[in-house]
Formats: C-alpha cells, structure tokens, sequence
C-alpha cells in the first residue's frame, strides 16, 4: 500500500506534473466561450434559436487546425523566438487569445452581428493554434520517457477540465452578479495562467545552435507538409490507426447529443441535472484520467486501450438500466459517475496512444492531424444519433451504442498483428 501511494505521488506530484495541469487550463478554458457560455449569453440579449444555433459554427477553426500546424512546426516568431519554438508560438497565441477575449467582451447588441461574429471566430483560431502548439510540447516533454504519456495525458485532462469549469460554470457564478461583458473579460485573464507559465517552463526540445539557410515555399511545403505526412504513413498500420482514432470513442461521442433530451425525457430537472454532471460527473472524469493514466505506465498502451474501450462500452450501456428506472438521482448519479470514469480513462489512454505515434520532428502537425480526425467521430457521426434513436427507443439505443466498442477492439487486434509483423 505504502509503495502505491509513493508510485502515485511520484508519478503526479512533481514539477513537469503542474505545468501540465496548468498548460491544460490554459487550452480548455476558452472553448466554452464559444458554445455553451455564449449561447446562454446571447438567449440573455434575446437572440432567436436559429441564430444562436448558427453560431456555434464560429468553432469550425477546431476541426481544420491541422491545415496551419505545419506553420506552427517550421516558422519562427520574431523575438519571442529566442525563448525557444513552441514557448514562443504559445505565448503569442495567448496575446492573441486574450485580445480576441477582450474583444468579445466590449460587445453590444446594438453594435450588429459580425462584430461578434468576428471576435468569436478570433478565439476560436487562436484557442485552436495554443492547442496545436501544447499538444506537442506535453508530447515533447516525455519524449525521453514515453512510458509517462500516459500520465502526461491525464494530468493534461484534468487541466482541460478545471479550464472548462472556469469558463462553464463560473462564468454562470459571475453572470448572476454582474453583466456578460464583465464576465468575459474576467474570461480574457484567464489568458495570464498560461502565459505566465510558460515563461517559467522549460522548452522540452531547444533550439539547435546551427544557422537555417532561408527556405523557398516548395522547401518549406516538402519539410513541414508533405514529410509530416510521409513519416506517419510510415506506419505500417497506418490506416487502421487512422481507422481506430475515428471510431474509437463513437459509444461516448454517439450519445453526446441525445444526452440532454435523454435526461429531460426521464423528468430530470435542469437542477438535478447540472447539480449532478458539474459535481459527481466532472469528480468522476478527473478520477478517471488520474486512474487511466497509471494504469497505461503499469501495464502499456495497448492493454490500456482494450480495457478503457470496454469499459466505455459497457458504461455507455449502463445508461438502459437508467432508460428502465426512470427518474431516480441516486441511480442518475451512478450512472454519470460510472461513464464519465470510463470516459477518463478512455480520453487518457487515446491521448497517450496518439502521442506515442508523433515523430518529434513533426509533433505539432502530426498531432493536429490525429486529434482533428478524432473530432470527426463527434462532428459527424454522432449526428446520425437522432435517427435512430426515432426507429428505436432509449434502452436500445443505449446498448447499440454500448456494442460500437467492439469494432474498436477489433482493430487494435488488427494493429497489433500489423505491428508484430516483420
């Protein structure tokens, strides 16, 4: 018992370990800014249903982030540069971010649209480069040990999680005491946490001493382009990795949108329901990734990924057992506490498993590439849900959802046979 406290102490309370927690506040606390906080925002100003619903489209910059990694990986910023390359992209995404915040704060219905339109796209282009930029530096820093990526990813989550309950419900907290644009300026200085941090974090891979010779944009477009893409199909399995980070979290993605009228159907009141995901279900997913992460470092990535998959599975089916009991916290509370674990193990071990697959040459836009593919599962998908959810009803549709684990399981079979070929 004594050595399992002092494995988990020396895995996750250490130096590298609070970067990471704040580096990940930094990434997730401003995605909310432009959903969920900013539709109610907007509801407040009396904007129409079909409007708002419109301009959740403002986070497009997130699914295409990949498209400018490659800028991120092979341009120098002037000045900052000398701080090294990825703390130099970071903290000018950050300026950036909180100009784009600040921006968002100065709005007034009066002032038309597209000034918000525009200041919310802003955030999310400069929300989505930090992420570019702070995935491959957590990538990096356990380069030398990527036994740790794991733990990287969980102690990175939680992180994501505290940003998210910054921007989610704290900024819900200040909006009962003071005005949206006060809020969101108290937003835009969140802004400070990572910028501050980075400042005092080492850069996980230094500058080389050489001196470049000046790239033309076929030099530029062959090495930070076409070889990060060359290297990864490298793989031999590449395809079905590609393949897998797609599907591999479809039974969490594919409930995501009928959750709420899931909850609404079973006569759950918006009490009831936050008091219980914000509480018990973010207690649960931090738990969860802190668990994950030490269950890849003992037993490796693959084992991690077999059992996470399942267990998402089998809690994601869990949720019929909720279909038949009706309106019942006690078992609500169960059942989101046993999903959103799973659902932190499973988001720990896809982390680490897609860290472990970047050449550290190409960290930033190899990553971009990998994590834009998994959001591909969610943005689209996962809209097929409602569909069948209509030809169905809620415990079957739960337990379909349940089974889409297995194919995952299938194909990390598959790449493990791949890989083990010689």
């Amino acid at each position: 018992m004594k050595q399992k406290i002092l494995d988990i102490y020396q895995t996750y309370f250490n130096r590298k370990m609070l970067v990471l927690t704040l580096l990940g506040f930094a990434s997730g606390f401003p995605l909310l800014l432009v959903l969920s906080t900013l539709s109610l925002w907007l509801k407040d100003v009396s904007w129409s249903y079909k409007a708002i619903g419109a301009i959740s489209l403002v986070k497009i910059p997130y699914a295409f982030k990949w498209f400018w990694a490659p800028l991120v990986d092979g341009k120098k910023i002037p000045i900052l540069w000398r701080l090294g390359r990825r703390k130099s992209w970071a903290i000018m995404a950050q300026i950036c971010l909180f100009t784009s915040i600040f921006l968002m704060s100065r709005w007034e219905p009066q002032m038309g649209k597209l000034y918000l339109v525009l200041a919310a796209i802003s955030v999310s282009f400069f929300s989505a480069t930090l992420d570019i930029v702070l995935d491959a530096f957590r990538v990096e820093m356990f380069s030398s040990s990527p036994e740790s990526q794991g733990s990287g990813a969980a102690v990175f989550v939680l992180g994501y999680r505290l940003g998210m309950l910054f921007s989610g419900a704290g900024a819900l907290f200040m909006a009962s005491a003071m005005s949206w644009n006060d809020v969101y300026f108290i937003m835009s200085l969140g802004t400070f946490v990572g910028i501050l941090t980075m400042l005092f974090a080492k850069e996980p891979t230094p500058l080389e001493k050489k001196e470049e010779q000046k790239k033309t944009f076929y030099v530029f477009l062959y090495e930070h382009v076409i070889q990060p893409f060359k290297d990864f199909m490298g793989h031999k399995s590449w395809k079905w990795i590609l393949c897998l980070i797609f599907i591999y979290r479809l039974s969490d993605a594919y409930i995501g949108p009928m959750a709420y009228p899931f909850y609404d159907d079973m006569g759950f009141s918006s009490v009831e329901i936050a008091y219980v995901i914000k509480i018990f279900g973010l207690f649960a997913t931090i738990l969860g990734g802190l668990y994950g992460g030490l269950f890849l470092k003992k037993y490796g990535i693959y084992k991690g990924l077999y059992v996470c998959v399942f267990t998402q599975g089998l809690t994601t089916a869990f949720y019929a057992v909720q279909a038949y009991v009706g309106h019942n916290v006690p078992m609500l509370v169960l059942t989101i506490s046993m999903e959103n674990f799973s659902s932190g193990m499973a988001t720990a071990a896809l982390v680490a498993y897609m860290s472990s697959l970047c050449n550290i040459a190409y960290t930033a836009t190899q990553y971009a590439l990998l994590s834009s593919f998994l959001s591909l599962a969610r943005d689209f998908f996962a809209a097929t849900s409602g569909y069948v959810l209509e030809a169905t009803n809620w415990p079957v549709f739960f337990v379909l959802a349940g089974l889409m684990c297995l194919p995952s399981a299938w194909v990390i079979k598959k790449i493990q046979i791949e890989e083990n070929k010689k």
